[in-house]
């Protein structure tokens, strides 16, 4: 966002503060694209992703007043959307455990992702989708911030609260896991 934008933000912030609730659903309007667009990528539901969404708008909401202004507001709203996507996905790990080798089996979603047809772009994506689920939350979280968000290793650092170093680690950690994972789908077997 720009010094202009994030100005004007600071101005809605104390707008709604002051019980303006349009200067907040206006606050809604111009983030709530890339609200969604984060929580999409941490979860695999878009139902889920709305979910989280809504909430984390509801918690700025309800906690404005505890907004200090010492990030942009767009910052703490992202820093509020990524907890609740993780809160989200603990809750998702301790009801099930979603492995990749289920329902399809390696050489079966290799059979479908090689099938001609329009379904193909749909199993690439939900292919895509799961090796990202595979990752653990923090890794999945940077890296979402970092491609689908297209925030800098600075701004990832200041979302997460944790060092330069620490970002660019899990970034590392997270790249390395799906290049190994993707291989298990992407090379030929010898049988």
């Amino acid at each position: 966002m720009s010094e202009s934008g994030a100005r004007e933000d600071d101005a809605l912030v104390r707008d709604a503060r002051d019980g303006d609730s349009a200067a907040f659903e206006e606050l809604v309007r111009r983030h709530h694209a890339r609200i969604l667009s984060l929580c999409a990528g941490m979860l695999r539901s878009r139902e889920a992703a709305e979910d989280a969404a809504q909430e984390a708008f509801l918690k700025a909401w309800r906690g404005l007043d505890s907004f200090r202004g010492d990030s942009a507001f767009a910052t703490w709203l992202r820093r509020l959307a990524a907890n609740q996507c993780l809160d989200a996905l603990r809750r998702q790990s301790r009801r099930s455990e979603d492995s990749l080798d289920d329902p399809l089996s390696a050489p079966a979603m290799m059979a479908r992702l090689t099938e001609p047809g329009p379904e193909r772009a749909a199993q690439a994506r939900d292919l895509a989708e799961r090796l990202l689920a595979s990752l653990p939350p923090e890794q999945r979280l940077a890296l979402v911030l970092r491609e689908t968000q297209g925030l800098s290793y600075e701004e990832i650092a200041e979302t997460l609260e944790c060092s330069l170093d620490s970002v660019k680690a899990r970034l590392r950690r997270a790249r390395a896991a799906l290049e190994e994972r993707s291989r298990h789908f992407s090379e030929p077997k010898d049988v």
